[in-house]
């Protein structure tokens, strides 16, 4: 069982974990998919970091601190891409990574 510091990390990751494979597949019905090309592969990094992160949190790993530093670091970079489109799910999305970037920094600043 994580501890509680972990926990509310572990929970903004899977969020927005969520909120990237929402947004991606969205941005992948927009007309011009080809402009959301940038948005579409950093949500796909950035939910593939954020299960990272939620996991190593799980397991107590050693590493947790450092995989949620790059965590931050990843949804940063998709909140500001997704912060630049007007539609609903990027919105949504932006706002989910900086919620999780900055539960991670927390983390790996407690760590």
């Amino acid at each position: 069982m994580p501890s509680d510091d972990y926990q509310a990390c572990i929970d903004a990751c899977q969020a927005c974990a969520t909120a990237c494979d929402n947004c991606s597949t969205a941005c992948l019905q927009e007309d011009d998919v080809k402009m959301m090309a940038r948005c579409i592969a950093l949500d796909m990094d950035c939910a593939a970091i954020c299960r990272d992160a939620a996991a190593f949190m799980a397991r107590g790993s050693a590493f947790a601190a450092e995989i949620c530093r790059l965590c931050a670091t990843i949804c940063t970079a998709c909140a500001e891409e997704c912060g630049k489109h007007l539609m609903a799910h990027c919105q949504q999305c932006a706002e989910a990574c900086r919620r999780c970037a900055e539960a991670c920094r927390r983390m790996a600043g407690a760590a």
